[in-house]
């Protein structure tokens, strides 16, 4: 006899509590398959894509899209029939999911089937069910769709398998007029909320929680990178470099690297109950980056094990895959040390606030042609500012000074960078 499984919101192993619904890639009368996506969560540390538990249709959705769900809630019901496949090893409705480690691995010949009709059996519990002729689009294709307001159906899609691409989104908004208010608006119009919640939410928590648990102390280096930008450019002309995008940010990640050798404690955390200084030897470096989904940190796991030409690779990587929408959680865990470049910005310093659990971040400024002193004269240079905010728990103003002052060092004399490596 078919029969409904009702499939709750699971842990999603962090910790936390509930999270956003972003997308159903399902409605109401479709066949799941085991392990097909279903939808797009977003915790407050990252997007998860959701796989389905069983294999059946779609009788019932219990959220809509936009809405926050808490942690062993209804999520969605399909009706089974027959007995239950074997493989499947989900919990039971009357317990929460575990996201890690139930389904098993769907074929890759196996598709979505849209049922054209629904049964007498099938509940939508009040929430509105996407439209049968939901376009294709990847779910960081509808997350900006959505951030922006745009209606994927809407949109011309060129995608292979006739899917609405990024490049399409962009096309369709630079296309779109921007309405301007009229002379009816009411005095609301001029001003937007903006929901706290997902990312957003956990950055402005988390930086509270530092900015008054950590004492902050920043200090400030202005250095003549004119060497290094040489040394870039020199390398990118050869062939371990032709294929990769390097950039400063590159070289001022390996300089840190290089610091940490001489200055471990800038490497470690506060162990409250312990009353403890936990250095670490592995450094999982993090990178500061602004994404549509708001401020995210992921890092760059063991990467002092990484020669330049690896970690080129890495950092590109890591801010191609937050740019779209696509970082998981284990990328944001484990930090041990930050960098903010807000060089990218025009910006020529700042005072940033640690990553919770961490003892210090470097913050890269911009990279600017003046007039210097140079051998006696004054000369043409290029000039970056350094700061670093620390934990003064952690380290004491010497350590951070002999710190700061090692990473503007090998910046302004970058063959301590290739001797060192």
């Amino acid at each position: 006899m078919p029969t409904v499984k009702t499939f709750l919101l699971p842990d999603l192993g962090e910790g936390l509590t509930d999270a956003e619904l972003l997308t159903w890639q399902v409605a109401v009368g479709d066949t799941v398959t085991l392990n097909q996506n279903i939808a797009e969560v977003e915790t407050a540390k990252a997007s998860v894509e959701l796989p389905s538990p069983y294999a059946g249709t779609v009788v019932a959705l219990h959220a809509a899209e936009g809405t926050t769900v808490d942690v062993g809630s209804p999520f969605i019901d399909v009706e089974i029939g027959g007995e239950e496949p074997k493989a499947d090893p989900a919990p039971p409705a009357e317990r929460t999911p575990v996201l890690v480690g139930y389904g098993v691995a769907e074929d890759s010949s196996s598709r979505r089937r849209r049922r054209h009709t629904t049964t007498a059996a099938a509940r939508v519990d009040d929430v509105p069910a996407p439209h049968p002729t939901r376009p294709l689009a990847s779910p960081p294709v509808r997350f900006a769709a959505k951030r922006h307001g745009v209606d994927l159906t809407a949109v011309d899609a060129t995608g292979v398998h006739g899917e609405v691409t990024r490049d399409d989104l962009e096309r369709h908004r630079d296309a779109t007029p921007v309405p301007t208010p009229t002379a009816t608006a009411t005095p609301d119009a001029d001003e937007e909320r903006i929901p706290i919640k997902g990312v957003r939410k956990h950055t402005a928590a988390a930086m509270v929680r530092s900015a008054f648990t950590a004492p902050h102390v920043t200090e400030f280096v202005t250095v003549d990178v004119t060497p290094t930008i040489e040394l870039l450019a020199q390398l990118r002309d050869t062939k371990h470099f032709t294929d990769v995008r390097l950039t400063p940010l590159t070289l001022v990640a390996k300089a840190l690297l290089v610091a940490l050798r001489t200055n471990p404690t800038l490497n470690s955390f506060w162990d409250e109950d312990a009353q403890e200084i936990v250095v670490k030897r592995s450094v999982n470096l993090g990178i500061a980056a602004a994404t549509p989904r708001g401020l995210m940190v992921p890092n760059i796991k063991n990467a002092h094990t990484l020669g330049l030409r690896d970690l080129t690779i890495a950092l590109s990587d890591l801010t191609t895959t937050a740019k779209e929408g696509k970082t998981g959680p284990a990328d944001l865990a484990d930090g041990t040390i930050t960098i903010t470049n807000v060089g990218v910005f025009g910006i020529d310093a700042g005072t940033p606030i640690l990553n919770p659990g961490e003892a210090a971040i470097l913050c890269f400024g911009a990279i600017r042609r003046q007039p210097w002193e140079y051998r006696g004269e004054i000369a043409l240079r290029s000039v970056t500012t350094l700061s670093l905010s620390f934990d003064h728990r952690l380290v004491d103003g010497e350590q951070g000074s002999r710190f700061l002052a090692a990473i503007g060092q090998i910046l302004s004399d970058p063959m301590t960078l290739i001797a060192l490596s």
